[in-house]
């Protein structure tokens, strides 16, 4: 890593970084969780070759402002520089906010991505980077240690050059995720996919039954034994008040009372039929829409033909 205090240093190698494509970029904050956060420091990769961390920039610029707007204008401004982070939105609220320019967010991929494509508990970069990548039993023990208090300790630092690193190991593994499932419509084989429907709709029915008949049994279970929270489960008891009013009755004190009541009134199919004739006197305002519904015809017969 290459730690950097000096401003004139961190201001040439800022300048260095603007003939860059691509930059992997994480933060620490300071008093990250009062209601005056500090930006203590930003870390930079621009090699995502680099499985070490040898060639990663850390700028400290903790009471800084002035090269903070330094690298906001020369680097998160500049259009022409992807800035890839891990939960982009809470970095970019000390590097520029609505200012910033091509922003990329690796938790916003993940969470595009289908569950059964990206099996994970969660969506933080550990989780990620122990799923998708080679980093296995990564350290977050430094993670809330105090960022505002120098001299930095080496783990401090150590920890602080390998977010980079694993963002970008992670937004590599995410692009080749998409790049694998990228399905086109006009092309895709109709055969395969009923057949991968097939074989996994008995098991799905099999799992969700059994997970609303154990769901319903743990209910069953903790109001049986007055217990109202387990370390998975809190059971509450929800009531809701519905207020009803016969028509008719509404209708005559609206018009006694002179109360403007005018909306518009959805005709179902009931009332339609209810109304008879009288509906060819209504002044009625038609909007239609339409919908592609895929109905499950079930499985078709097979029969042998040896």
């Amino acid at each position: 890593m290459i730690y950097l205090t000096d401003n004139n240093s961190i201001k040439t190698v800022i300048e260095k970084l603007t003939q860059t494509n691509i930059l992997w970029i994480d933060t620490e904050v300071a008093d990250y969780n009062t209601r005056q956060p500090r930006l203590s420091l930003i870390q930079l990769l621009a090699d995502p070759q680099d499985f070490l961390g040898d060639n990663v920039y850390i700028f400290d610029i903790l009471e800084k402002p002035d090269l903070t707007n330094f690298f906001i204008d020369r680097v998160m401004v500049n259009p022409d520089i992807e800035k890839v982070f891990h939960n982009a939105k809470y970095d970019i609220k000390f590097l520029g906010k609505n200012q910033a320019k091509n922003i990329t967010c690796t938790w916003e991929i993940a969470k595009k991505l289908p569950y059964y494509i990206l099996p994970v508990s969660n969506l933080k970069l550990k989780t990620l980077a122990e799923k998708l990548t080679n980093f296995k039993n990564i350290d977050k023990e430094v993670q809330g240690s105090d960022w505002g208090k120098r001299p930095l300790t080496e783990k401090q630092l150590e920890y602080a050059k390998m977010d980079p690193v694993y963002l970008a190991q992670v937004h590599l593994a995410l692009l080749e995720l998409i790049h694998q499932n990228n399905t086109e419509p006009a092309t895709d084989n109709l055969d395969e996919l009923t057949h991968r429907y097939q074989e996994i709709l008995h098991e799905w029915k099999l799992l969700d039954s059994e997970i609303s008949h154990i769901l319903e049994r743990i209910k069953l279970a903790m109001q049986a034994q007055n217990i109202s929270e387990t370390s998975t489960f809190k059971l509450s008891s929800v009531e809701r008040t519905t207020q009803k009013v016969n028509f008719a009755e509404l209708a005559t004190i609206v018009k006694r009372q002179g109360i403007d009541l005018d909306f518009p009134i959805t005709l179902t199919q009931k009332l339609q039929k209810d109304f008879g004739n009288i509906i060819n006197e209504l002044s009625l305002n038609t909007q239609s829409s339409s919908s592609w519904k895929l109905t499950f015809k079930g499985f078709p017969d097979i029969t042998d033909q040896d």
